[in-house]
C-alpha cells in the first residue's frame, strides 16, 4: 500500500549512517492551499517543508525547527516549520515574477536560517549563504560547515506532492568514505517518479537493494497551524495604546490574519479596551 503523509527513519547499520525519507501528499495540499502564488514558489516551499520534516528527526528538541530565507530575490518571504510532534506549516511569497527559477533568481545573494525554537527564550540559530543550484545543495553546504556531518539530500514537489529522501552520517561512528560515496551514487538514481509512486520499503529496495537496510516504523505528518487569539493578543499588548486606537479609529477593527492558515482573528474597541485594561 502507498503510504502518504508520513516519514521513515532508516538506518546502514554497517556503514554508521542513517537516512529519512518523506512523502507529503494531503499534507502538501492543505500547507499549499493557503499560499497563493506561482507554481516554483510554491513548489520551492514543499521541497523546503520536505528537508525541514527530515531535518527535525535528525536533532532532539521539544519545539519547532524552522527553516527560513533571507532574500534579496524574486522571493521574499520562506519560511518552513516541523514541530518535534511532526506538524508542519509553511509560508512563501514573492515579490518579483519568476522566470526561470534557479536559486539565484529566486533568493538573489540570500542567506539560509534554521533555528531551534523551544519557546524558552533565545532559539539556537544556524546561517548559511544560499549558494548551489538547490535548496537542497545549500542545505548540505550548511551540514557540512556548520555541523560538520555529511548530508545529502533530494527534494521533490509539485501540485500533489511533496517528498525527499535525507542521508547523513552519524556524528558518534565512522562512517568510510567508500560506504557514503557508494550510497550516495546510488540514491543519486532516485527519480520523481520513484519517491512519489514507491512506498518507501520498495524504494529503498531499488536502491539500495545489496545493502542491509534497517527500516524503522512510520512516522504520521500533519499540516498544523500553531496561532492563537492568545498569540496576537501577547503581540498587541506589546503595542503602544495610542497606535492601537489610531488604528481602530481609522477602521474600527483591528484585524490580524496568520500567513500560514489565512485564519483572522478581529478585535474591537471593547476588544482593546479589556486587553489593555489587563496587561
Amino acid at each position: 500500500m502507498q503510504e502518504h503523509d508520513c516519514l521513515r527513519r532508516f538506518l546502514f547499520e554497517k556503514h554508521g549512517i542513517r537516512g529519512v525519507w518523506v512523502q507529503l501528499t494531503g499534507t502538501w495540499q492543505e500547507a499549499k492551499r493557503h499560499q497563493k502564488q506561482p507554481d516554483i514558489a510554491l513548489n520551492t516551499l514543499g521541497q523546503a517543508l520536505a528537508a525541514t520534516t527530515m531535518l527535525s528527526t535528525t536533532v532532539k528538541f521539544d519545539g519547532a525547527l524552522v527553516l527560513q530565507a533571507q532574500s534579496d530575490g524574486a522571493i521574499s518571504t520562506l519560511v518552513a516549520q516541523a514541530s518535534n510532534q511532526g506538524k508542519i506549516r509553511g509560508v512563501v511569497r514573492t515579490r518579483a515574477e519568476i522566470n526561470t527559477g534557479t536559486l539565484q533568481e529566486l533568493f538573489g545573494q540570500g542567506q539560509l536560517v534554521i533555528s531551534i525554537d523551544t519557546g524558552t527564550g533565545q532559539p539556537y540559530q544556524g546561517v548559511v549563504a544560499l549558494q548551489g543550484d538547490t535548496i537542497a545543495q545549500a542545505l548540505q553546504t550548511y551540514f557540512e560547515h556548520s555541523e560538520q556531518l555529511k548530508t545529502r539530500l533530494w527534494l521533490f514537489a509539485n501540485a500533489t506532492h511533496a517528498a525527499g529522501l535525507l542521508l547523513q552520517a552519524l556524528p558518534s561512528q565512522e562512517e568510510t568514505t567508500d560506504s557514503w560515496d557508494t550510497l550516495e551514487i546510488l540514491a543519486n538514481t532516485l527519480t520523481q517518479d520513484e519517491i512519489f509512486g514507491l512506498d518507501c520499503h520498495d524504494l529503498l529496495h531499488r536502491l539500495f537493494h545489496e545493502e542491509e537496510v534497517r527500516l524503522f516504523p512510520s512516522e504520521p505528518v500533519a499540516f498544523e497551524c500553531s496561532c492563537s487569539r492568545e498569540r496576537i493578543e501577547n503581540t498587541l499588548r506589546a503595542m503602544e495604546a495610542s497606535e492601537l486606537y489610531a488604528i481602530l479609529d481609522a477602521q474600527q477593527i483591528i484585524e490580524v490574519t496568520c500567513e500560514f492558515c489565512n485564519k483572522t482573528q478581529t478585535f474591537h474597541h471593547s476588544d482593546i479596551d479589556t486587553l489593555l485594561q489587563n496587561s
